[in-house]
């Protein structure tokens, strides 16, 4: 039932300080500790976008050194979760990638620390998530947030973790874990 989420880390097109579209940086930390939380979910992939070349050759190598290499002997429970981690340069080539291994398109989960306009409670949210069908990707923004874009081809907003909440600043490592925890909980058990 809960076999076609997806998670997407998008570091390119992302908003900058000043409003402008830029790339960002993709972390270590990110990528081990959103995959730990996809496997713990039992989320079936996770993917890094970002298009520049460069980042996704260290992406490729923290998953090369992980997965098949050392790090796989050395802890094999780490190996695992990198397994889920996928690498794209373009959102458009992870909804093409998820069309192609469940035969239909996505719904597209769109993340935020603002409240949108029309966006989804977490109840409504986890009743998307366990009644209907269709895969689902949730889309993740770094830097100061996912653009217009990106908004305007998605089919849901989710309402923000903390909106009112004097101090809105989580990291997207903390905010996926919450948001899978609200969405899917203990389900993945049953």
């Amino acid at each position: 039932m809960l076999d076609r989420i997806y998670v997407s880390l998008i570091h390119y097109p992302i908003l900058g300080r000043n409003g402008r579209i830029i790339s960002t940086a993709v972390t270590n930390l990110d990528i081990h500790d959103i995959a730990r939380s996809c496997r713990t979910y039992c989320v079936k992939g996770f993917y890094v976008v970002t298009n520049l070349p460069a980042q996704r050759d260290i992406v490729g190598k923290v998953i090369e050194y992980w997965v098949r290499g050392y790090g796989k002997k050395y802890n094999p429970s780490r190996a695992e979760a990198l397994k889920l981690v996928k690498v794209k340069s373009y959102l458009e080539d992870v909804i093409d990638d998820i069309t192609n291994v469940e035969g239909r398109k996505p719904i597209l989960l769109f993340t935020s620390a603002k409240k949108r306009e029309n966006s989804m409670s977490y109840d409504e949210a986890r009743k998307l998530v366990l009644e209907d069908e269709r895969p689902i990707l949730i889309l993740l923004g770094t830097g100061w947030g996912l653009p217009n874009e990106i908004l305007e081809i998605s089919d849901f907003v989710l309402d923000p973790i903390r909106e009112r909440s004097d101090f809105n600043h989580l990291s997207v490592r903390a905010a996926i874990a919450i948001i899978l925890d609200r969405l899917i909980g203990e389900e993945v058990m049953k």
